[in-house]
């Protein structure tokens, strides 16, 4: 099953893509009308080429309009020639000034698995673009993150098949008032994701994010660990949404979520993706009656010889 697909819509707009079809030696491209500009969320993207397309996106576009933006491949995976969009956009960051959305990595799973997409420090996106309110970041090789403050950003996701511990005391150690929605797909210890609770305490806390309203600590194989921090964490009483989905939730966790402090107050609880059996899934449901619970996808462990293995939906 696919857990990520090509984006159609970003950030309320319908997305366009600028690619090696609009570079010079293919005719002379007319230039993208303002409001084309101003309307899109343009997604720019070509594993060969992408340092000609992208300043060909600077030439064509009037991008003091752009308010969406989408990254997708910019180089072949572990070839050594990849045009990093981090730096060639911090660059240039004096000529969006209207950049409210980013989306960086946006590679369909055909082109590249999510483990193989490679970056590098993503900071200066968070410093050089200080009205940014959206930032999502899908891969986590070689992702690099500082602590920063930022006063606008209001959703930030990371979609990994291992997110590295250091991105994750890096979130957690950000001052992000505005922030809504966060998403840290932790992902498994094979691929680089070493995260634990205790590098989630700034976050759990509640001191940090005082506007938070949906956590997502998804696709996690350590997913029966963070039940077991959230069920006594401050910020949980703050929010609204709760997701551990796509990972390998089982009954310890769930027994966790059901001992700890009340979750009543969720308007949704997303355990998608689990291990929980029968017996507590309906407890889950019943102790949570005004709270859309969704326990869909429901998996048995897979036997390997004798050993039992617990997959989450998002390992490659």
């Amino acid at each position: 099953m696919n857990h990520y697909d090509m984006r159609t819509e970003f950030a309320g707009q319908i997305v366009a893509d600028f690619d090696a079809g609009r570079l010079p030696e293919h005719g002379d491209p007319a230039p993208v009308p303002p409001r084309e500009a101003a309307d899109l969320a343009w997604r720019v993207s070509d594993e060969e080429r992408f340092r000609d397309v992208w300043t060909a996106f600077l030439d064509q576009v009037d991008t003091s309009r752009v308010r969406a933006l989408i990254f997708g491949a910019w180089g072949l995976p572990g070839d050594g020639e990849e045009d990093y969009p981090v730096p060639l956009l911090a660059e240039a960051a004096d000529r969006f000034p209207a950049l409210r959305a980013l989306f960086l990595g946006e590679i369909p799973p055909e082109m590249s698995e999510m483990s193989w997409i490679e970056h590098d420090d993503i900071t200066p996106l968070l410093t050089v673009f200080p009205a940014l309110e959206r930032l999502e970041v899908r891969g986590g090789a070689g992702l690099r993150l500082d602590p920063v403050r930022h006063d606008a950003l209001r959703t930030l996701r990371f979609e990994s098949a291992g997110l590295p511990a250091g991105v994750v005391r890096a979130v957690a150690a950000s001052d992000l008032p505005a922030l809504e929605h966060l998403d840290l797909w932790l992902g498994t210890a094979n691929q680089s994701g070493d995260a634990t609770p205790a590098d989630l305490a700034g976050l759990l806390d509640g001191t940090r994010l005082p506007a938070l309203r949906h956590l997502g600590l998804e696709d996690a194989e350590i997913a029966d660990d963070l039940a077991a921090a959230l069920a006594s964490a401050p910020l949980v009483a703050h929010l609204e949404s709760l997701s551990l989905a796509l990972g390998a939730l089982s009954d310890p966790g769930a027994e966790a979520l059901l001992t700890g402090q009340p979750l009543t107050h969720l308007r949704k609880l997303n355990l998608h993706h689990h291990y929980i059996g029968e017996p507590l899934t309906a407890k889950l449901r019943a102790a949570l009656p005004g709270t859309d619970v969704d326990l869909s996808r429901p998996r048995s462990p897979s036997l390997v010889g004798d050993r039992a293995f617990r997959f989450i939906a998002v390992a490659e």
